[in-house]
């Protein structure tokens, strides 16, 4: 398995997990025309993506969805119904383009066998995944209001994984955003502060984790050196200086994990 990042932000979020040779995109967040930029300066190419799986129905992760869709209509559309319908709401998209699912729900598509958790965010049916392809599992899990410990279960079972780490807030108190936009990210359906990220971290990490990539951070109120020192700290706090941390960035892709096959117990 690898993992990396194509975008990570508020202004387009698409991620992606290789096994294979074929890939899977998390969320659409980019014009067609970046994605396939991004991909390229990755070394990859659309024609390898087997699926698109959706987080949410947010502009920030979906934004490219109906071009894309257009122009790679074999391309496999993943969402439970209500973000779906959400989707084909706010696009030229219909609901019968996707394949849905229930939350909770194991399916497979391509080589990797998915499963979805709820998560709190102020979106129509926000969920995060589990996804397990060669032996790895990979954690994904952003825009998220509550560290809630249902969260922590999924993340304690990766070998990588994507976590948000949103915001400062204390930046976000003394920015010039409206109040009513310092609410919605401070509640408890908005998004992770860098110290509730690094909460998830020290309960849930598990010896398994191998590489934690940060992801949505502010660009208004946050930086890479507050996230980067909340978890880095969480992470030693639990006797894991090992893992490989990585922030995420919203114009350029990151690098490439390459996850290690687990050994079979017979």
């Amino acid at each position: 398995m690898k993992v990396f990042s194509l975008a990570s932000g508020s202004k387009g979020n698409a991620y992606c997990v290789e096994s294979q040779g074929v890939l899977l995109l998390i969320d659409c967040g980019l014009s067609c025309r970046e994605l396939i930029h991004r991909l390229g300066s990755a070394g990859y190419d659309a024609e390898s993506i087997a699926a698109v799986v959706f987080t949410h129905d947010h502009s920030d992760h979906i934004a490219g969805v109906e071009s894309f869709h257009r122009r790679y209509p074999m391309v496999e559309l993943n969402a439970t119904m209500i973000t779906a319908e959400a989707i084909a709401q706010r696009s030229g998209l219909t609901i019968e383009d996707f394949y849905t699912f229930e939350i909770g729900q194991e399916f497979a598509t391509g080589p990797f066998l998915l499963e979805s958790f709820g998560v709190p965010h102020d979106a129509a049916d926000p969920v995060g995944y589990v996804v397990r392809a060669d032996g790895c599992t990979y954690f994904h899990g952003t825009d998220i209001g509550t560290p809630l410990e249902s969260i922590g279960r999924q993340l304690s079972r990766a070998d990588v994984a994507v976590l948000e780490s949103n915001h400062d807030p204390v930046m976000v108190c003394n920015s010039p955003r409206p109040e009513s936009t310092k609410r919605r990210i401070l509640g408890a359906r908005g998004h992770l502060a860098n110290d509730e990220c690094a909460q998830l971290v020290r309960r849930f990490a598990s010896q398994k984790l191998k590489h934690l990539f940060l992801a949505h951070l502010s660009q208004q109120c946050n930086t890479p050196e507050l996230a980067e020192k909340a978890a880095r700290s969480a992470l030693a706090e639990i006797g894991r200086s090992d893992v490989a941390l990585e922030i995420l960035l919203q114009d350029k892709p990151s690098s490439v994990f390459c996850g290690v096959m687990q050994p079979q117990i017979v």
